[in-house]
């Protein structure tokens, strides 16, 4: 038994938003979602740099190998984003979130880079897991106790990220997974997390098998909600071959 990775994913404006900042890849072995910020030429051209440098990624790479190529690929991003800032001072703050998974050639492994507040979940035996960390000030809060996760969702500072990539140093988060058949990944901006509830989540990934029509109604119920932000959604799914 072989795993392989399918995936499929689509990006939509908002109802609010003059364009849309938000950049995807979703390909065989590397799925990834980045989120622009820093006004609207920049926070687009932020994402754009950040999934074109992982893009090569999307190639068969050894399970040892997996979180050394996520680093090399957002070390790219970083240095990348630091010459765009470099080129054109107006640019200055740009930036963008990451989230990635890329997936071992054999099938056995995968790994997740993550920076920022678009997030991955996992959806497996009818369970949904949110599988990142927010790099936001209210999940700081949240961490610390100060608010709780019903009150981070409708706090005026939700949007506040901690970490991104800006052309600096950063912290992301790597981590590695054993994936199981069967498993379904959802891979987003916040313009669905921010507006559409987890179990309203896992009640879509359930009932859609069909990953395009599974993608349209997670961005269309965003849309429902207002579509305050672009909208980026990415389904990935292990699949036996």
């Amino acid at each position: 038994m072989t795993l392989k990775l399918r995936s499929v994913g689509t990006s939509d404006r908002g109802l609010i938003r003059s364009g849309n900042q938000d950049a995807l890849h979703a390909g065989a072995w590397l799925v990834a979602v980045a989120d622009g910020m820093g006004g609207m030429a920049a926070g687009d051209l932020a994402s754009r740099i950040a999934i074109d440098a992982i893009a090569p990624l999307d190639v068969e790479t050894p399970e040892d190998a997996l979180v050394a190529a996520l680093q090399s690929g957002i070390e790219l991003a970083t240095a990348r984003i630091r010459q765009a800032v470099a080129e054109d001072p107006e640019r200055q703050g740009m930036g963008t979130t990451l989230t990635a998974l890329l997936f071992s050639r054999t099938g056995s492994c995968l790994a997740l880079a993550h920076i920022g507040d678009s997030r991955a979940y996992l959806f497996r035996e009818g369970t949904l897991k949110q599988i990142t960390r927010d790099d936001t000030f209210v999940q700081m809060l949240v961490d610390q106790g100060v608010i709780s996760p019903e009150e981070a969702a409708s706090h005026p500072r939700r949007a506040v990220v901690t970490q991104a990539l800006q052309g600096e140093d950063v912290s992301p988060t790597y981590a590695t997974m054993v994936p199981w058949a069967g498993d379904r990944w959802l891979l987003c901006s916040d313009g669905l997390s921010n507006v559409v509830r987890p179990d309203t989540l896992a009640e879509v990934l359930a009932e859609t098998a069909d990953q395009e029509q599974c993608a349209r109604r997670l961005i269309d119920l965003a849309l429902r909600a207002g579509g305050p932000d672009n909208v980026t959604v990415l389904i990935a799914d292990i699949v036996e071959e």
